[in-house]
């Protein structure tokens, strides 16, 4: 196997399968990554350009990988969501009407990102991925570059990209120049057009496992080894996932999930109000989600525990399952999980966030209500 594509973490099926490209030297002119967040589709996306300049003859082959490396154009364009500048028309340059500090910020994100691949590019007020970004591919190409050999545009987040840039983008999927290769990365591929997946070679991604977690976190994110193994079991197989915890703090986190749990299972409402605030920021959409996932995952192991499962994610909290088992019995825990995932959706549709919580502490307060 090529040695670039030795350095994508886990990922043995897709990499089995880059690899039959890779030696078949029959490349499609367009893929789409697909999967959850945080599993290295960025990070493959790359080390597959870097395999593919790094078999070309030529004896700028070193350079290109280099180049690649380092998301540079005229080798690799990056695609990704841009705010929207003042006075911005759809014929400005996706960069044209950005203030120095959006620009620098611009240009910084994109450092971190070739230093390390996982990175997730955040830039306020950058929502969508304009049309600007994907016209601006045909000055990309516009450059006439004899001695390169691939070229690349990485779109990232590609279902970010509105109706209008989705369409910019078709016209040119459907007739590419030779050795021009487009890679789409999305967790969220029912948002692309079926035209545009019609004509992308689709590859699925796996979660991580916790090992790869651990290494990722410790080798690109200088997390310490105690924090990695700690939120690693929570992280279900998402570098990203792993980050967001890790950045409310897991294991106060952990403690905040049982003082909720605690409080609305003895129906002290306002005191399980007032904690899940505690631990709410204002990116509801990304918090709300977290505390519903570590909520979830206590009550699995309330069910491994009554099931005499012993590998628990909530393994220094187990008087806690303990106690519920003793004391609810005849608990039905068999669509709680389905109900709260619900509830993890909505604060994407700009539920108000006060009346999420009331049914979140009301889901749960309703679980215990009936004992027998």
């Amino acid at each position: 196997m090529n040695s670039a594509l030795d350095k994508i973490t886990g990922q043995e099926r897709v990499k089995k399968i880059l690899n039959n490209f890779f030696k078949s030297k029959s490349i499609p002119h367009a893929f789409l990554f697909t999967g959850i967040d945080g599993v290295g589709k960025d990070n493959t996306a790359v080390q597959f350009a870097k395999a593919l300049a790094a078999n070309e003859s030529s004896m700028e082959s070193k350079k290109t990988v280099r180049l690649i490396e380092q998301l540079q154009e005229p080798y690799v364009k990056l695609i990704f969501p841009l705010p929207r500048g003042k006075n911005e028309t759809d014929t400005s340059s996706p960069t044209e009407k950005l203030t120095q500090d959006e620009i620098d910020l611009v240009r910084e994100q994109i450092e971190i990102k070739a230093a390390n691949p996982f990175h997730r590019i955040t830039i306020p007020k950058a929502n969508a991925i304009k049309i600007n970004s994907i016209r601006d591919i045909k000055k990309f190409l516009s450059m006439d570059y004899d001695e390169i050999g691939y070229r690349f545009v990485i779109i990232s987040d590609a279902h970010l990209m509105n109706e209008e840039a989705q369409n910019a983008l078709l016209k040119g999927l459907e007739e590419p120049p030779e050795k021009l290769i487009f890679i789409l990365t999305t967790p969220y591929v029912s948002k692309l057009r079926s035209t545009i997946i019609s004509r992308c070679w689709r590859i699925n991604f796996d979660p991580l496992s916790e090992d790869q977690i651990i290494n990722i976190l410790t080798e690109k994110f200088e997390v310490d080894k105690i924090t990695a193994k700690e939120v690693a079991p929570f992280a279900t197989g998402s570098v990203q996932y792993a980050i967001n915890l890790i950045d409310m703090n897991i294991h106060n986190l952990k403690e905040k999930t049982i003082s909720i749990l605690r409080y609305s299972f003895g129906r002290k409402f306002n005191s399980a109000f007032d904690e899940l605030n505690s631990v709410i920021s204002d990116q509801s959409s990304v918090s709300y989600p977290i505390i519903i996932g570590m909520i979830i995952t206590w009550l699995n192991d309330v069910q491994k525990n009554k099931l005499n499962i012993k590998r628990y994610f909530y393994k220094d909290h187990l008087e806690t399952l303990e106690k519920f088992n003793s004391k609810f019995p005849y608990v039905d825990l068999s669509d709680i999980t389905t109900r709260l995932d619900r509830l993890s959706n909505l604060p994407r549709n700009n539920i108000n966030p006060s009346l999420l919580s009331a049914s979140l502490i009301f889901e749960l307060a309703s679980l215990v209500m009936v004992k027998k």
